[in-house]
C-alpha cells in the first residue's frame, strides 16, 4: 500500500513538472497561458487593415503592436482620431511610453482671460489620460510631456467668423527630456481643439500596460462649417445639469461647437424668470426641475470652457402653455380634443392682440440675454403656428375685425408678422447691439414664399431647416438668398423611429435613423449651388421620449457622426468610417458616455469582417 502511495506521489509530482514545461515552452515561443490573464494577440497590418495575430515564434509579444497602434500606422494617421483632420497628417514611426502623471503645460500668461479656461483643459487633458488607461495599474516608468500653446488672441468670441483653425505638432524634447507637443492656432477655440486630437493620440497598450504616443507628429486642421451643433429639448421632459454637462463633454471630444438650448415648451417652463415667477412656479414640473440664473451662467461658462456657445431659443408664438396661462394671455390653452389644434398635448399659443404678451416677452427676453451672454444668435422659434388655434378665440377674431381685416390663412399670416415684428421690437430692446443680432427661426408657413420676402429680412434672419433635405422649400429659401441651418428631419431628427407616444404604431418620423445615415447626410448636396449658403447643421433630439437616464444613448455615438460631417465633410462614405467610429464609440465610454453599441465587439477586433461586401476602404 505504501509503495502505491509513493508511486502515485511521484506521478503528481511529474505532472506538475510537465505542466510547468509546458507552460515555459509556451512562453518562450511567445505565446501566454490563459490563466495568466496576459493578452495572448496583437494586431499586425495587412493590406490596409489591421489584423487580429496571436503571438507566435513568427509573431512574439515583444514585437506585438495593440489594435489602437495598429490602427494609428495602418492607414492615413486618421485612424484614431474622431472626426478627422482637414489638413495634411504626418506620422512618425517611433511610439513613446509616456507618464501620465508627468504631463506640464505652457501657455502665453500675458493673456489674462485665457489662464483659467487653460487650467481647466489642462485638469480635463489629465483626466482623458486617466481614463485611456482603462483603469489597469501602469507599468512604471515612461517619459514626461510638455504641452505648449500658443495661442495669438485672447478674444473669447465664438461666433461663425471665429478661426478654429489649429496645427498640432509632437516632437523633439525640452532640456529636461520631455517629450515635446506643440499647439499653434489663431484663438482659444482653436487651440482647444488641438488638444483635443493630442488627447485622442494618447492610447493605451493592453499588451504593455502603459499609455503611449506617437513619437512624431504634424496635423493641420480646420473645420469646414462653423455651425455644428445639437438641438435639445428641456421641455418635454426636464434634463439635470449633470446630464447637459455630460453632453458638453461629449460634444467637446468631437469638436461641436453648438448647443442650442430649446429650453421651454407648452408642456413645461423650467426657466426661471425672478421678474415673472409665475411661469416657473406654475409652468415647471416641480420646483426642483427649474433651471436658475446661476444654473445657466453656470453651463455657459462650462460650454465656453469647451469651445461651445449655447444659443437659446423662447419659442414663440406657439409652443406655450404650462406657466403662460396663468398670466391670461394665451389662446387654446389644452383645447380637447388636442388633435384639432396642435400636433401634440399639451396645446397653446400666445394672443398678439393683448399687448401684456410684449412686456412679459421682454422682462423675459432681457433675464435670458443677462445670463446666456457668450451667445450673439437668439433663436425666436416660430415653429408650428395653428391657424385653427387663434380663430377658435373669440378676442383674436374681434380683434383681426376691428383692423378690417379677414379671417383668410393670409389674414392670419399677417397676425403673426404682427407678433413677430413687435416681440423682434421687444427682444432689441434688451440687446446691447440692438438691430444687429442675427435672428434664428424653423421652417414655417412664414418662411414660405410670399410671406418669406414681405416679412423677414434676409441680412437678419437665419432660417433652420427642419423639413427634408430634398424639399423644393429649401431651394426657395436658397434661392432668396437667406442663409440656412440644416437639421432635416429625415437624418438628423435623433428621436424618430420610437413607439408611438399618442398611438400605436411608430413615431411619426419613424424609421430610426443610423449613425450611417447620419454620416451620409452631405450638405453641400442639400445646398447644390448655394452651398456657400449653408453655416452648417444641428441634430435635434425632441425629448417626449428620453430624459436624463436615456440621453446619452439617444445621442450617442450617432451626435459623433454628425459631428464628422460638419468638420471634415467626408468624400467617402460611412463604411470607411466604420473601423474609426467603433474605436471611437469606445473613447466614449471610456470618457463616462453611456453611448450605443454599433456591433459585436467581435467587428471591433476583426476590422471590415462585418460589413456585407468587405472591401470597404480606408479613411
Amino acid at each position: 500500500m505504501k509503495k502505491l502511495q509513493r508511486l502515485f506521489l511521484l506521478g503528481l509530482v511529474l505532472l506538475a513538472v510537465a505542466v510547468l514545461v509546458s507552460i515555459s515552452f509556451d512562453n518562450a515561443n511567445g505565446t501566454q497561458n490563459y490563466e495568466s490573464g496576459a493578452p495572448v494577440w496583437g494586431y499586425r497590418c495587412v493590406e490596409d487593415r489591421c489584423v487580429k495575430t496571436p503571438f507566435s515564434e513568427d509573431y512574439p509579444r515583444e514585437k506585438a503592436i495593440s489594435l489602437a497602434a495598429c490602427r494609428l500606422f495602418c492607414g492615413n494617421g486618421a485612424g484614431l482620431l474622431w472626426p478627422q483632420p482637414t489638413g495634411p497628417i504626418t506620422i512618425g514611426t517611433d511610439l513613446v511610453h509616456i507618464d501620465p502623471e508627468q504631463v506640464w503645460f505652457e501657455w502665453n500668461e500675458k493673456l489674462q482671460q485665457l489662464a483659467p479656461l487653460w487650467e481647466t483643459n489642462k485638469e480635463r487633458f489629465r483626466r482623458q489620460l486617466q481614463a485611456t488607461a482603462q483603469g489597469v495599474s501602469l507599468r512604471s516608468g515612461g517619459r514626461s510631456m510638455h504641452v505648449k500653446i500658443d495661442v495669438e488672441d485672447e478674444s473669447l468670441t465664438l461666433n461663425h467668423g471665429t478661426d478654429e483653425s489649429y496645427t498640432l505638432t509632437v516632437g523633439g524634447s525640452k532640456g529636461d527630456g520631455a517629450l515635446l507637443a506643440t499647439i499653434k492656432a489663431k484663438t482659444f477655440f482653436g487651440g482647444r481643439h488641438g488638444l483635443e486630437t493630442l488627447a485622442q493620440f494618447v492610447f493605451f497598450d493592453d499588451i504593455r500596460d502603459e499609455l503611449q504616443v506617437v513619437g512624431s507628429l504634424n496635423v493641420s486642421d480646420a473645420p469646414v462649417y462653423p455651425h455644428r451643433g445639437l438641438s435639445l429639448d428641456t421641455s418635454r421632459n426636464f434634463l439635470t445639469m449633470e446630464s447637459l454637462k455630460r453632453t458638453l463633454d461629449a460634444m467637446a471630444m468631437v469638436k461641436l461647437n453648438v448647443f442650442h438650448w430649446h429650453i421651454t415648451d407648452s408642456q413645461s417652463f423650467p426657466m426661471v424668470i425672478q421678474s415673472r415667477p409665475t411661469l416657473h412656479t406654475y409652468g415647471a414640473y416641480s420646483r426642483r426641475q427649474v433651471y436658475t440664473a446661476a444654473d445657466i451662467r453656470d453651463l455657459v461658462q462650462y460650454a465656453i470652457e469647451r469651445g461651445i456657445r449655447i444659443v437659446p431659443e423662447l419659442d414663440a408664438p406657439a409652443h406655450v402653455g404650462e406657466g403662460w396661462e396663468k398670466l391670461n394671455v394665451t389662446s387654446c390653452f389644452n383645447y380637447q380634443p388636442w388633435e384639432n389644434y396642435c400636433v401634440e398635448p399639451p396645446c397653446g399659443q400666445l394672443d398678439p392682440t393683448k399687448d401684456a404678451v410684449y412686456d412679459i416677452l421682454q422682462d423675459i427676453y432681457r433675464e435670458m440675454n443677462e445670463v446666456f451672454n457668450r451667445s450673439d444668435l437668439f433663436h425666436m422659434g416660430g415653429d408650428e403656428v395653428s391657424i385653427r388655434c387663434w380663430n377658435a378665440t373669440e378676442g383674436i377674431r374681434s380683434w383681426m375685425k376691428q383692423r378690417q381685416w379677414g379671417l383668410e390663412g393670409s389674414d392670419h399670416m399677417k397676425l403673426w408678422n404682427y407678433f413677430q415684428t413687435e416681440a423682434l421690437r421687444r427682444l432689441d430692446n434688451t440687446l446691447p447691439d440692438s438691430g444687429s443680432r442675427p435672428i434664428v427661426m424653423w421652417t414655417s408657413k412664414l418662411t414660405e414664399s410670399p410671406y418669406l420676402e414681405q416679412y423677414l429680412d434676409k441680412n437678419r434672419y437665419l432660417i433652420q431647416v427642419w423639413t427634408t433635405g430634398n424639399d423644393s422649400k429649401v431651394v426657395n429659401l436658397l434661392e432668396k438668398g437667406y442663409r440656412l441651418i440644416i437639421s432635416n428631419y429625415d437624418a438628423l431628427y435623433l428621436d424618430c423611429g420610437f413607439a408611438g407616444w399618442v398611438t400605436d404604431g411608430n413615431n411619426w418620423c419613424a424609421p430610426y435613423i443610423g449613425w450611417q445615415k447620419v454620416y451620409n447626410n452631405d450638405l453641400m448636396a442639400i445646398g447644390g449651388p448655394y452651398a456657400q449658403q449653408i453655416l452648417g447643421g444641428e441634430a435635434a433630439l425632441w425629448m417626449e421620449q428620453s430624459d436624463s437616464y436615456t440621453l446619452d444613448s439617444r445621442l450617442w455615438p450617432r451626435l459623433s457622426a454628425l459631428a464628422e460631417r460638419l468638420w471634415s465633410n467626408p468624400r467617402a462614405g460611412w463604411q470607411a468610417a466604420e473601423a474609426r467610429m467603433l474605436m471611437h464609440r469606445e473613447r466614449l465610454v471610456l470618457g463616462g458616455i453611456a453611448a450605443d453599441s454599433l456591433q459585436p465587439q467581435w467587428c471591433l477586433q476583426n476590422e471590415a469582417d462585418c460589413p456585407i461586401g468587405g472591401d470597404i476602404g480606408r479613411s
